[in-house]
Protein backbone atom coordinates (compact mmCIF):
# COMPACT_ATOMS: atom_id res chain seq x y z
CA UNK A 1 0.00 0.00 0.00
CA UNK A 2 1.00 3.58 -0.60
CA UNK A 3 2.09 5.84 2.21
CA UNK A 4 0.34 9.21 2.56
CA UNK A 5 3.28 10.78 4.40
CA UNK A 6 5.93 10.17 1.72
CA UNK A 7 4.46 8.56 -1.38
CA UNK A 8 1.27 10.55 -1.18
CA UNK A 9 2.85 14.00 -1.12
CA UNK A 10 3.10 13.99 -4.92
CA UNK A 11 0.94 11.15 -6.18
CA UNK A 12 1.23 11.98 -9.87
CA UNK A 13 5.04 11.89 -9.71
CA UNK A 14 5.18 8.76 -7.56
CA UNK A 15 2.75 6.94 -9.87
CA UNK A 16 4.99 7.72 -12.86
CA UNK A 17 8.03 6.36 -11.02
CA UNK A 18 6.27 3.15 -9.97
CA UNK A 19 4.80 2.68 -13.44
CA UNK A 20 8.21 3.05 -15.08
CA UNK A 21 9.70 0.44 -12.74
CA UNK A 22 6.76 -1.90 -13.32
CA UNK A 23 6.90 -1.91 -17.14
CA UNK A 24 9.33 -4.89 -17.40
CA UNK A 25 7.21 -6.95 -14.99
CA UNK A 26 4.00 -6.14 -16.87
CA UNK A 27 5.63 -7.03 -20.21
CA UNK A 28 6.83 -10.31 -18.72
CA UNK A 29 3.20 -11.21 -18.09
CA UNK A 30 3.39 -11.28 -14.31
CA UNK A 31 0.14 -10.68 -12.45
CA UNK A 32 -0.05 -8.31 -9.47
CA UNK A 33 -0.61 -11.21 -7.07
CA UNK A 34 2.41 -13.06 -8.43
CA UNK A 35 4.51 -9.95 -7.80
CA UNK A 36 3.17 -9.77 -4.24
CA UNK A 37 4.18 -13.39 -3.59
CA UNK A 38 7.55 -12.77 -5.22
CA UNK A 39 8.13 -9.86 -2.85
CA UNK A 40 7.44 -12.12 0.13
CA UNK A 41 9.79 -14.78 -1.24
CA UNK A 42 12.56 -12.20 -1.67
CA UNK A 43 12.11 -10.93 1.90
CA UNK A 44 12.25 -14.48 3.29
CA UNK A 45 15.32 -15.26 1.18
CA UNK A 46 17.07 -12.13 2.48
CA UNK A 47 16.18 -13.09 6.05
CA UNK A 48 17.69 -16.55 5.53
CA UNK A 49 20.89 -15.13 4.05
CA UNK A 50 21.20 -12.59 6.88
CA UNK A 51 20.71 -15.30 9.50
CA UNK A 52 23.60 -17.27 7.99
CA UNK A 53 26.05 -14.51 7.07
CA UNK A 54 25.08 -11.75 9.57
CA UNK A 55 25.80 -8.84 7.19
CA UNK A 56 23.50 -5.94 8.01
CA UNK A 57 24.78 -3.98 5.01
CA UNK A 58 23.67 -6.55 2.45
CA UNK A 59 20.51 -7.32 4.42
CA UNK A 60 19.51 -3.66 4.17
CA UNK A 61 20.19 -3.49 0.44
CA UNK A 62 18.39 -6.78 -0.16
CA UNK A 63 15.33 -5.70 1.79
CA UNK A 64 15.23 -2.38 -0.08
CA UNK A 65 14.94 -4.32 -3.35
CA UNK A 66 12.43 -6.81 -1.94
CA UNK A 67 10.19 -4.15 -0.40
CA UNK A 68 10.09 -2.32 -3.73
CA UNK A 69 7.65 -4.97 -4.90
CA UNK A 70 5.05 -3.47 -2.54
CA UNK A 71 4.66 -0.58 -4.97
CA UNK A 72 5.15 -2.57 -8.15
CA UNK A 73 2.22 -4.93 -7.67
CA UNK A 74 -0.17 -1.99 -7.54
CA UNK A 75 1.47 -0.38 -10.57
CA UNK A 76 1.16 -3.58 -12.60
CA UNK A 77 -2.48 -3.88 -11.49
CA UNK A 78 -3.19 -0.41 -12.87
CA UNK A 79 -1.28 -0.99 -16.09
CA UNK A 80 -2.94 -4.33 -16.82
CA UNK A 81 -6.38 -3.43 -15.48
CA UNK A 82 -6.17 -6.22 -12.91
CA UNK A 83 -6.97 -4.38 -9.68
CA UNK A 84 -9.10 -6.47 -7.31
CA UNK A 85 -10.29 -6.52 -3.72
CA UNK A 86 -8.52 -9.82 -3.15
CA UNK A 87 -5.28 -8.36 -4.49
CA UNK A 88 -5.48 -5.48 -2.00
CA UNK A 89 -6.24 -7.91 0.82
CA UNK A 90 -3.39 -10.21 -0.17
CA UNK A 91 -0.97 -7.30 -0.36
CA UNK A 92 -1.91 -6.13 3.15
CA UNK A 93 -1.54 -9.61 4.67
CA UNK A 94 1.79 -10.24 2.95
CA UNK A 95 3.07 -6.85 4.16
CA UNK A 96 2.45 -7.90 7.76
CA UNK A 97 4.21 -11.25 7.31
CA UNK A 98 7.18 -9.54 5.69
CA UNK A 99 7.65 -7.30 8.72
CA UNK A 100 7.16 -10.20 11.14
CA UNK A 101 9.79 -12.24 9.33
CA UNK A 102 12.29 -9.36 9.36
CA UNK A 103 11.95 -8.64 13.08
CA UNK A 104 12.02 -12.31 14.07
CA UNK A 105 15.25 -12.66 12.09
CA UNK A 106 16.70 -9.52 13.69
CA UNK A 107 15.77 -10.88 17.11
CA UNK A 108 17.43 -14.21 16.41
CA UNK A 109 20.64 -12.55 15.21
CA UNK A 110 20.94 -9.61 17.61
CA UNK A 111 18.98 -10.91 20.62
CA UNK A 112 17.37 -7.47 20.93
CA UNK A 113 14.05 -9.14 21.56
CA UNK A 114 12.47 -6.27 23.48
CA UNK A 115 13.31 -3.75 20.73
CA UNK A 116 12.09 -6.08 17.98
CA UNK A 117 8.88 -6.83 19.90
CA UNK A 118 8.28 -3.11 20.43
CA UNK A 119 8.76 -2.44 16.71
CA UNK A 120 6.62 -5.27 15.37
CA UNK A 121 3.74 -4.74 17.81
CA UNK A 122 3.70 -1.03 16.99
CA UNK A 123 3.69 -1.82 13.28
CA UNK A 124 0.86 -4.34 13.61
CA UNK A 125 -1.25 -2.07 15.81
CA UNK A 126 -0.79 0.80 13.35
CA UNK A 127 -2.25 -1.43 10.64
CA UNK A 128 -4.97 -2.94 12.83
CA UNK A 129 -6.29 0.35 14.18
CA UNK A 130 -7.10 1.45 10.64
CA UNK A 131 -8.33 -1.91 9.37
CA UNK A 132 -10.66 -2.42 12.33
CA UNK A 133 -12.17 1.02 11.79
CA UNK A 134 -13.18 -0.06 8.29
CA UNK A 135 -15.09 -2.98 9.84
CA UNK A 136 -17.17 -0.61 11.97
CA UNK A 137 -17.75 2.25 9.50
CA UNK A 138 -17.01 3.23 5.90
CA UNK A 139 -13.73 5.14 5.71
CA UNK A 140 -11.59 6.82 3.07
CA UNK A 141 -8.52 4.61 2.80
CA UNK A 142 -6.29 7.51 1.67
CA UNK A 143 -7.11 10.12 4.32
CA UNK A 144 -4.96 8.77 7.12
CA UNK A 145 -1.86 11.04 7.15
CA UNK A 146 -0.24 9.50 10.19
CA UNK A 147 3.21 9.89 11.67
CA UNK A 148 5.02 6.64 10.82
CA UNK A 149 3.50 4.29 8.29
CA UNK A 150 4.94 1.33 6.45
CA UNK A 151 7.04 3.15 3.88
CA UNK A 152 8.70 5.28 6.57
CA UNK A 153 9.36 2.19 8.68
CA UNK A 154 10.93 0.40 5.74
CA UNK A 155 13.11 3.38 4.78
CA UNK A 156 14.36 3.86 8.36
CA UNK A 157 15.09 0.16 8.86
CA UNK A 158 16.85 -0.39 5.52
CA UNK A 159 18.96 2.77 5.96
CA UNK A 160 19.91 1.73 9.50
CA UNK A 161 20.91 -1.76 8.34
CA UNK A 162 23.11 -0.33 5.58
CA UNK A 163 24.79 2.33 7.73
CA UNK A 164 25.13 0.29 10.93
CA UNK A 165 28.54 -1.20 10.00
CA UNK A 166 29.71 2.13 8.57
CA UNK A 167 28.86 4.45 11.48
CA UNK A 168 30.28 3.68 14.92
CA UNK A 169 28.65 5.49 17.80
CA UNK A 170 30.58 6.28 21.04
CA UNK A 171 30.82 3.24 23.32
CA UNK A 172 29.39 5.34 26.14
CA UNK A 173 26.07 5.39 24.28
CA UNK A 174 25.73 1.63 24.67
CA UNK A 175 23.85 1.49 21.38
CA UNK A 176 24.31 1.24 17.64
CA UNK A 177 22.69 2.89 14.65
CA UNK A 178 20.56 -0.20 14.14
CA UNK A 179 19.40 -0.58 17.74
CA UNK A 180 18.46 3.10 17.93
CA UNK A 181 16.58 2.84 14.65
CA UNK A 182 14.59 -0.18 15.85
CA UNK A 183 13.81 1.66 19.09
CA UNK A 184 12.66 4.72 17.13
CA UNK A 185 10.46 2.58 14.88
CA UNK A 186 8.91 0.92 17.92
CA UNK A 187 8.18 4.12 19.81
CA UNK A 188 6.97 6.09 16.79
CA UNK A 189 4.84 3.18 15.56
CA UNK A 190 3.00 3.02 18.87
CA UNK A 191 2.51 6.78 18.78
CA UNK A 192 1.09 6.35 15.27
CA UNK A 193 -1.22 3.57 16.48
CA UNK A 194 -2.52 5.87 19.20
CA UNK A 195 -2.91 8.66 16.64
CA UNK A 196 -5.03 6.33 14.50
CA UNK A 197 -7.07 5.25 17.52
CA UNK A 198 -7.93 8.85 18.30
CA UNK A 199 -8.92 9.53 14.69
CA UNK A 200 -10.94 6.31 14.51
CA UNK A 201 -12.76 7.16 17.73
CA UNK A 202 -13.74 10.55 16.38
CA UNK A 203 -14.92 9.11 13.06
CA UNK A 204 -16.92 6.30 14.65
CA UNK A 205 -18.63 8.56 17.18
CA UNK A 206 -19.42 11.14 14.50
CA UNK A 207 -21.01 8.61 12.17
CA UNK A 208 -22.88 6.63 14.81
CA UNK A 209 -24.41 9.77 16.31
CA UNK A 210 -25.86 10.84 12.97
Amino acid sequence: PRCPMLDGTNKALSDRVWDALAIPLARAGLTPNQITWLGLALVLANCAVFYVYRSTFWFGLGLAVAFTFDGLDGAVARMRGMSSRYGGYLDAVVDRYQEIAVYITLGLVTHWWFLCLLAITGSLMTSYNKARTAVEIAIDNNKWPDLLERLERVVILCAALVFDPLIHLPKSWGASVLSLAILAIGVLSHITAIQRFIRARALILRQTRN
